[in-house]
């Protein structure tokens, strides 16, 4: 279960409802704004589907191609129909980002992975903190007082800016 990568892989670890995406979109402008490239996984918990029913690539994975490659001028994705229902290991999953063209990998969920990890909190959730229990986490960033001895670096949950320079000097440690 050990990630191996050539680039930095920072997880963002919190209990559904915290704000993780919302976070990751306000924190990646932020970082591309300061030279990075940025790659993101996410982990759903549910059947999803980004291809439409009647498209000619879906149609091709339906009938049976995997991986199913479909490129434009303007993107590329990659879906590949599982044959086992089983949660993907992550190491398996950064494997599909080449990492000559990424500085950095955010990735949301997975957060018992060993990787380095930025725990956010809402106190108002009523949610327990990871931390205590995860030595992985960096940092917590919070919206409020957390009634908690913590000796790890505290971030405002609501200043990607300040969660983006922490990032930039953690990966140049």
């Amino acid at each position: 279960m050990n990630i191996s990568y050539p680039k930095p892989v920072i997880g963002f670890a919190a209990y559904s409802g915290t704000g993780k995406t919302t976070l990751l979109t306000q924190l990646i402008p932020v970082l591309k704004q300061k030279g990075l490239r940025v790659a993101v996984i996410k982990h759903a918990h549910h059947d999803f589907d980004i291809d439409q029913p009647g498209k000619d690539s879906y149609e091709l994975r339906k009938a049976g191609a995997s991986p199913m490659l479909i490129s434009s001028s303007q993107r590329i994705a990659l879906m590949i129909d599982k044959e086992e229902e089983k949660e993907p290991e992550l190491d398996e999953l950064i494997n599909y980002i080449n990492p000559d063209t990424v500085d950095i990998i955010l990735v949301e969920g997975f957060k018992h992975w060993p990787m380095p990890k930025i725990e956010l909190h809402r106190p108002a959730t009523g949610k327990a903190l990871i931390f205590p229990d995860d030595a992985n986490i960096i940092a917590i960033a919070h919206d409020d007082d957390i009634e908690h001895e913590i000796n790890i670096p505290r971030l405002d949950i609501n200043n990607p800016v300040e969660i983006a320079e922490f990032l930039i000097k953690f990966i140049k440690q």
